[in-house]
């Protein structure tokens, strides 16, 4: 086992990486920048070490100021976490260069499933279907043309090396396809300094549902069930449950074998995400794997009962997965809500900030992956996740009343947050009956009523009770 790991993160990724190795009885090192130097992950820490000014591009995107921290610090082994350079193969080569484990799929893998044009080639050749669209990268606006015509809009533009939503765009005839793909490109290249893109048909109201899956160093690989991620704004997740309320016994067979082909196909170890579209009529696409472990990962474990991010540990280390994982069943149903330090009256605009209060719910079934104190501050140069509100239960009923009953409980005060716009989607009723696509999100935020009902003060979590007019004996 691993005496000592390097956290190459911040956050609630960081936080819980740290916990996960206390469990371990590992050591840890974090790294951080000068306007992190407060946060949790820095005091969890057994060790810790700035590596550069706030702005992420001097600080945690830096490879060679976190492998000097690695090499200063004699660290075995570095936990990438999600985001930042967790899917940067060039991070991952310099770790075996340098005698220290990365903590995550095989620089191959990486590289591979990392350009998305590959990938859907890899499904292809290990006969799992993707959405019609390019054999691989488009050249110019007219390779673009081309193929769209072919396949008919509306269509997809996406950037080859994207993440998150960025380089993506939709584009419904000739005229919008020709913006789509200059605004596309020039996202891409700022973003992930690659500008290749590849295009795919638009499947109308789809699930995206994600299949989790883990592959030890003596060839066995396992899937854990899915988990529906459909509830989005602008590509971006902001709801995950386990299991999907839209999925069959047939179809989670189907849909688990292919994941697990895909992941053989490329020699995959670890943790890793294999993704997918489900189209109205049960069709599935698949149209890219993560290799890192994902934000909404806590769902797969409170549905599975399992530890995944200890598991990630293990698995680098060479541990085998054991004859118990093959049993794994879900034996609760999970959904989480991300909570984000965003104003939905402002077009959903990050607000950094200082948290002056804060109130977690807690309660049977309940938990909540965060940074934050009271006191934290939310910097402007990240993401503006402050942290996961995961409820379970024993059937999905169950978990949407305590995911309810949670977000009323719970207060952040100090900065603009979506726990308004979760408290309205617990009480949607298409949400609760599990009747929702990629789109659903969208077009209910479309009306500007709904959307100042949601981010009104009328529900804000703790406040002062009713007084009542008798005293019960």
């Amino acid at each position: 086992m691993f005496k000592k790991v390097l956290v190459a993160n911040r956050g609630e990724i960081a936080v819980r990486i740290i916990r996960a190795c206390k469990e371990l009885g590992i050591r840890t090192l974090a790294v951080y920048s000068d306007c992190d130097a407060q946060a949790l992950h820095v005091r969890l820490a057994d060790e810790a070490v700035c590596i550069g000014p706030g702005p992420s591009t001097e600080s945690y995107l830096k490879i060679d100021r976190i492998i000097s921290a690695a090499e200063i610090g004699d660290v075995d082994a570095l936990h990438p976490g999600y985001g930042f350079l967790a899917e940067n193969p060039y991070l991952a080569e310099i770790c075996q260069s340098c005698k220290i484990t990365f903590i995550g799929p095989p620089l191959e893998a990486i590289r591979t499933m990392g350009n998305k044009a590959l990938a859907r080639s890899i499904a292809r050749r290990a006969g799992v279907p993707v959405v019609p669209g390019s054999e691989g990268t488009i050249e110019s606006e007219q390779d673009a043309l081309r193929i769209c015509r072919q396949i008919g809009y509306p269509v997809l533009i996406k950037a080859a090396a994207g993440g998150g939503g960025r380089g993506m765009r939709v584009a419904h005839n000739d005229v919008s396809l020709l913006q789509a793909f200059v605004a596309a490109r020039m996202e891409a290249e700022k973003s992930f300094g690659n500008g290749e893109l590849y295009v795919e048909r638009l499947i109308e109201k789809p699930r995206h549902v994600e299949f989790q899956i883990l592959a030890d160093r003596q060839g066995k690989i396992i899937h854990l069930g899915e988990r529906d991620c459909s509830i989005q704004r602008r590509h971006q997740k902001l709801v995950e449950e386990c299991p999907s309320p839209g999925m069959d016994p047939a179809l989670r067979r189907k849909m688990g074998r292919a994941s697990v082909r895909i992941a053989e196909a490329v020699g995959y170890q670890n943790v890793g995400t294999v993704e997918f579209l489900v189209d109205r009529s049960g069709n599935f696409y698949f149209i890219e794997m993560n290799t890192r472990i994902q934000v909404e990962h806590p769902v797969t474990e409170e549905a599975y009962g399992v530890d995944l991010v200890k598991q990630q540990i293990l698995l680098a280390a060479g541990v085998p997965l054991g004859k118990e994982w093959d049993e794994l069943v879900p034996s609760r149903h999970a959904i989480e809500l991300r909570i984000n330090a965003e104003d939905p009256l402002d077009d959903f605009r990050p607000y950094p900030g200082t948290v002056t209060r804060l109130h977690v719910p807690g309660g049977p079934g309940v938990r909540f992956d965060s940074f934050l104190v009271a006191g934290s501050s939310v910097p402007p140069y990240y993401d503006s996740l402050l942290g996961k509100l995961i409820a379970f239960g024993e059937n999905r009923e169950v978990a949407l009343q305590r995911l309810a009953r949670a977000l009323e409980e719970m207060e952040i005060v100090g900065v603009p947050t979506t726990l308004a716009l979760g408290r309205m989607l617990v009480r949607n009723p298409d949400f609760r009956r599990g009747d929702y696509s990629v789109d659903f999100l969208e077009e209910l935020l479309s009306d500007r009523k709904t959307l100042w009902e949601t981010a009104s003060p009328v529900s804000t979590g703790l406040g002062k009770p009713e007084e009542v007019s008798e005293v019960v004996p």
